[in-house]
This record gives structure tokens, sequence and C-alpha cells, in this order.
């Protein structure tokens, strides 16, 4: 059931993924496994959005990672005082700056 799932992420179509989607759901439904059963009604709820990601893969993976990175600044400051020096901490850890130091000729 696992396997047969997972194949409906090599469809393109979205005509051809819903055809397969509603095949694998009459079988999860009708497997007598419960668990198999509230995963594909928790999956046929999504739907819409489980097509809409075949025809359109964007996430906000890269959204989620910086936030990630911006509470763990956060946290390890243990609080700021004021937003001010909290925008800086969080452009000083993930501005990409170039702290080493460059040799001028003289």
């Amino acid at each position: 059931m696992v396997q047969a799932f997972k194949e409906l992420w090599e469809f393109q179509s979205e005509t051809w993924a819903l055809k397969h989607f509603k095949r694998w759901y009459f079988r999860a439904t009708h497997s007598r496994l419960k668990p198999f059963i509230k995963l594909a009604k928790m999956l046929k709820n999504h739907l819409a959005n489980i097509l809409t990601f075949l025809c359109i893969p964007i996430t906000n993976a890269a959204a989620e990672g910086l936030n990630s990175k911006i509470q763990l600044i956060k946290y390890r400051a243990r609080g700021y005082r004021n937003a001010d020096r909290f925008e800086r901490a969080i452009f000083f850890h993930l501005g990409g700056l170039d702290l080493s130091p460059t040799r001028t000729k003289v």
C-alpha cells in the first residue's frame, strides 16, 4: 500500500494522479487495516493541496529553515532588550558577511 501511494509523486498530470489516487483510496479503505483507512481519509481531505504540489512543486521549506535559525539566535541570547538588537543579531549571523581579514598590498 505504501509503495503504491509513492507512485503518485511520479505523475506530472493532475488527471492521471487523481485516477491513481482514487484507485489507491479504494484499496486502502477496503483493506480493513485501521491505520491505512485513517491515513487514506486524511490524504483525501488534503487531496487538492497534494495535486497542486504535483503541478507546482513549491514548498515553504526555505522559509521554515530560516525561521528555525532565527529562533535559535533568539534562544541562544536568552532574549533581547529591544527589537533593534535582535534585528542586528539576525543580520550578523544570517547576512552572509565575509568576516575574514583581507590582505591589501602596500
